[in-house]
């Protein structure tokens, strides 16, 4: 089996699929790569299914070198990508020669990116998914320098693509749509006024577990206490300092404290790559 050697591990790399969805009622969160949509570009330009594992990276990158001659691709936040030292093409597929050191290069905007090898990272599967979850810690170990990683059989032809259109990561502001509920009514009515406004900032507290905001507190209209209950992915959460918090790919399956609103799945891709001191502002809508 082929397989690639860690030569830098980066800030926090790991391997991430489409997750494992259905697992809730025991504790264990979907996962799965935060900018879905990179993964699946990532995949298909090297020829994979999209169910193939990928790597993200996170803000500063990583080195790889593969034993094999092997076609990768590299997504999501762009960056510098060389092979043994030349720049090659992002958002593209490229050949690389077996031996050969792929380094991805630091984010130039956004914090994630994707990083496809033909055959997929082929680690075991734990619960259907070869996804890290950094919550329960089901799943491979972040990269570390030195490790090493099987690789798939390559499954198909890359894509045929000399171009791709790709939605820039959010740098002016990061706007999320909010479907209302279920606890809306725990906050008062200017608390949504709040949330539409542009008080609030990404916190460099914010992981895969969730987007976490600086900026003003929002006022509750009930101080009781709130049973624990489901929690799905999107949530925003408030805890006691008033501070909304978007549940990302790895956050927990039950909460007590109360949910304004659900961010829709597919606005997730742009918060996964939103950075620390982004402006973020909050459209309530109804479902």
């Amino acid at each position: 089996m082929s397989s690639l050697t860690v030569v830098r591990a980066g800030a926090l790399t790991t391997v991430q699929d489409l997750g494992r969805p259905g697992h809730a009622h025991l504790g264990v969160p979907r996962s799965g790569a935060l900018d879905e949509p990179a993964h699946l570009l990532a995949n298909r330009l090297v020829g994979n299914p999209g169910g193939c594992a990928t790597l993200e990276t996170t803000v500063n990158g990583c080195a790889l070198r593969t034993d094999t001659a092997v076609t990768v691709a590299v997504t999501g936040a762009p960056c510098a990508v060389r092979a043994d030292g030349r720049p090659v093409a992002w958002c593209a597929p490229v050949r690389l020669p077996a031996g050969a050191v792929l380094d991805v290069g630091p984010a130039r905007a956004g914090l994630r990116s994707y990083v496809a090898f033909a055959g997929g990272v082929a680690v075991p599967p734990v619960l259907g998914s070869r996804s890290r979850d950094l919550l329960s810690g089901l799943g491979p170990d972040p990269l570390a320098d030195g490790a090493r990683l099987p690789l798939g059989a390559p499954c198909g032809p890359p894509a045929a693509a000399d171009v791709v259109p790709w939605a820039a990561p959010p740098t002016g502001g990061l706007v999320l749509p909010l479907v209302l509920g279920p606890r809306d009514d725990w906050f008062a009515p200017q608390a949504l006024r709040i949330l539409a406004g542009d008080g609030f900032r990404v916190s460099s507290a914010s992981n895969r577990i969730g987007l976490r905001t600086d900026g003003p507190a929002l006022p509750r209209a009930r101080t009781d206490e709130l049973p624990s209950e489901g929690m799905v992915l999107g949530a925003v959460q408030v805890p006691p300092a008033g501070r909304p918090v978007v549940f990302l790919a790895d956050h927990p399956t039950t909460g007590g404290y109360p949910v304004v609103g659900v961010v829709p799945a597919p606005a997730l891709a742009a918060a996964a790559q939103a950075a620390p001191g982004t402006p973020v502002r909050f459209v309530p809508v109804r479902a």
